[in-house]
């Protein structure tokens, strides 16, 4: 099963221990699912970490380890742009879930407009929560 989880999740996972965002990133990490991203999420990651409403939540040495792991998942240097979300910065989503025919992508952010798509390609459009409860 592919997944593409959106960049909120990944802050998610490290900020609440106790969450779906964590829950999910865990399960990658022990197999459950395969994982897809591209280098322009991992740029966004990279990015975004060193924003300062992130400065006294997220701690530097944990970015970077996520960002070690995600080396192991499947990582496209280049995806054709295809789609629009609302939020322009997230339309990378919908073309890496698209281009990689991936089974879900996963997604907290309410403003784009993902979750209210519903589904992208080969793609069913789920909060994390939701992921998390078709798994438990």
């Amino acid at each position: 099963m592919l997944v593409v989880l959106d960049s909120n999740v990944f802050f998610s996972a490290l900020i609440s221990p106790n969450g779906a965002p964590h829950s999910i990133y865990e399960g990658w990490r022990d197999g459950q699912f395969d994982l897809v991203t591209c280098a322009e999420q991992l740029d966004e990651l990279r990015r975004a970490s060193r924003y300062p409403k992130f400065k006294d939540i997220l701690q530097p040495h944990r970015v970077g380890l996520m960002l070690n792991h995600l080396q192991r998942a499947k990582v496209f240097d280049r995806v054709p742009a295809k789609h629009t979300a609302k939020d322009p910065h997230d339309s990378y989503l919908l073309d890496l879930a698209d281009f990689a025919k991936a089974h879900y992508l996963v997604t907290g952010d309410k403003r784009a407009g993902l979750i209210e798509m519903r589904r992208i390609g080969t793609a069913r459009i789920l909060t994390a929560t939701a992921f998390c409860k078709m798994f438990s």
